[in-house]
């Protein structure tokens, strides 16, 4: 009899660790899992608290600085804020800052953009526009550099 006592004794300790055992590989293959699909474990870190400074991003949003819009790029002169309002609503201002056009072209540009790109009339602004970008970004005459003078030539000696 007391072999049966302690033989069930030693086999409900053997269940005992049995369980245990499995427990832990269940726990630790979780753990395992969960580190392959957030391995710095993010989720049980406390989220940045986010500070929002509205006066700086208000204060900045048309800050000029040294004759140039920051935001645009643009020079800061009558119509500026025309062209901002019309003209990056579609498109980057750097698209401005690449082109330099006379009125003609400006204006053929602004109808072509009406024509297939959805632009609707700019009525009185077309002219405010025109006249800042054909002030602002003329069009530059490029060519050649000058031919180089006063120079001293001389002969290129080889070794053989």
């Amino acid at each position: 009899m007391a072999r049966e006592d302690d033989f069930v004794r030693i086999v409900k300790r053997a269940v005992q660790l049995v369980s245990i055992a499995f427990i832990m590989v269940i726990f630790s293959g979780g753990l395992l899992i969960y580190y392959i699909a957030d391995p710095d474990f993010s989720v049980f870190r406390s989220a940045p608290e986010i500070v929002k400074n509205t006066v700086d991003t208000v204060d900045d949003f048309d800050k000029i600085e040294n004759g140039i819009h920051v935001r645009t790029g643009l020079v800061d002169a009558e119509g500026l804020m025309t062209v901002v309002n019309n003209c990056t609503y579609c498109h980057s201002a750097k698209i401005i800052l690449q082109n330099k056009m006379n009125a003609e072209r400006w204006n053929a540009t602004i109808k072509w953009m009406q024509e297939t790109q959805n632009l609707g009339d700019l009525g009185s602004n077309q002219e405010v526009i025109v006249n800042y970008l054909v002030t602002n970004y003329p069009p530059k005459v490029v060519g050649r550099r000058e031919n180089l003078t006063n120079i001293d030539w001389y002969e290129l000696e080889i070794n053989k």
